[in-house]
């Protein structure tokens, strides 16, 4: 796959128009951005186009808007934000591909950013249909000369900005894809081991695919989280009133069996903070994650479980987290992932590799007050991340590998 390292060596980009596939699918307060990590993510590809002279037109998602505008789904705030990173205005268009896309588009000199309006206000950027989706991608090409994927958080999707306007335009995979596929290639080819993998949030059923494949790679897996009791109860104990998939318990223990058998650890916690209810005010306590009374539910891993993670990462050459270890927007539950993060950063100044999978682990250690710079890695596409290591091909990474490559 060319890169834009490539494309800014090879080609002279100077008055080209250059579409970047960015990932600014950032959580909102109403108006306020609660965590701009993905827009600070993006910013490095985009100041680099505009400092080599071409006109840089991103586009984007935010949100699960239904193929019609909606405001609390406007990237409105996003240009804001984005303009204050890059120190440089930034306009925004306040359609896709529409007049005003193509009036500010147009208006636009070298060296200048536009933001496309949230490209799901339109249906066939989503569209299962590939006329749809195709008729989209070419009214989205025609804005630009070149096209620059650079959101790894949807490479995953078969989608018009990520998939078919490749199809189109001569295209190379920014420095965020690029550095998200070599971390990931290093967790997947011969990664340095000891290696673990922490997985938590709500559902095992997410996560399937990944566990069955990484039973053939990782060397521990530490299981926390939500989906840690149907984990307890496929062993035979009481999880009370904790979430639980009972559909999934045959095929967790049959991973249980095959972990065993192929001699991979599985870690699973051995005390819980069991709570009255789903709320910060409900009365908790800790309690045996093999006896939770049954008029609890599970919220959080406990004390001794949260140091017997960390022992088991402290001799790890490598570590993959997505998933955090209980409801950690509520203070009484995010002692767990918080102390699994410091577990992390510990490793982390050791010399391991350690990979934070994006989502809801990303948002949490920065809520908890952690820096990136305090783990190895920190992906930006937790779903994406999530179907490389299960194995998946992802459409938004094939579709860079094929034709388009020829001359600016």
């Amino acid at each position: 796959m060319r890169t834009l390292a490539d494309l800014l060596a090879d080609g002279d980009l100077r008055g080209k128009r250059v579409l970047v596939r960015s990932d600014l699918n950032v959580p909102l307060d109403g108006q306020t951005i609660t965590d701009d990590g993905r827009i600070k993510a993006s910013v490095p590809a985009i100041e680099a186009l505009a400092e080599a002279g071409a006109t840089v037109v991103v586009c984007a998602h935010l949100g699960r808007p239904k193929g019609a505008p909606e405001d609390k789904y406007s990237l409105a705030p996003v240009a804001k934000r984005l303009g204050e990173l890059l120190e440089r205005p930034v306009a925004f268009a306040t359609d896709t591909v529409g007049e005003s896309a193509t009036s500010t588009v147009a208006a636009a000199a070298p060296g200048d950013v536009v933001l496309l309006e949230n490209l799901r206000f339109n249906p066939g950027e989503t569209s299962k249909d590939d006329v749809e989706r195709g008729a989209f991608a070419e009214q989205l090409a025609a804005l630009a000369d070149v096209f620059v994927s650079d959101g790894f958080g949807v490479v995953h999707r078969k989608q018009a900005s990520v998939y078919d306007v490749a199809r189109l335009l001569p295209h190379a995979t920014g420095g965020l894809v690029s550095t998200e596929v070599d971390v990931l290639k290093r967790l997947t080819q011969n990664p340095d081991r000891p290696y673990a993998v922490v997985l938590g949030g709500a559902k095992v059923s997410d996560k399937l695919g990944v566990i069955g494949n990484l039973l053939g790679t990782a060397d521990r897996l530490l299981i926390g989280g939500g989906m840690v009791f149907t984990f307890l109860k496929a062993q035979g104990h009481e999880v009370g009133k904790s979430l639980l998939e009972e559909d999934q318990l045959d095929t967790v223990r049959g991973y249980l069996d095959e972990a065993s058998a192929k001699g991979v650890e599985i870690v699973l916690p051995v005390d819980i903070v069991a709570a009255t209810a789903f709320s910060a005010d409900a009365d908790h306590e800790v309690v045996a994650a093999d006896a939770i009374p049954a008029d609890r539910l599970g919220l959080d891993i406990g004390p001794r479980s949260s140091a017997l993670f960390a022992e088991k990462l402290s001799d790890t050459h490598t570590v993959f987290w997505n998933g955090p270890m209980g409801a950690f927007e509520m203070a009484p539950y995010a002692a767990g992932t918080k102390a699994l993060a410091e577990a992390l950063v510990e490793v982390t100044a050791n010399g391991a590799l350690t990979v934070v999978g994006g989502g809801d682990s990303a948002a949490a250690v920065r809520q908890l007050g952690f820096s990136d710079d305090q783990f190895g890695h920190i992906s930006t596409g937790g779903g994406a991340s999530l179907e490389y290591l299960e194995g998946k091909e992802l459409p938004g990474l094939t579709v860079l590998e094929e034709s388009q490559e020829g001359p600016l």
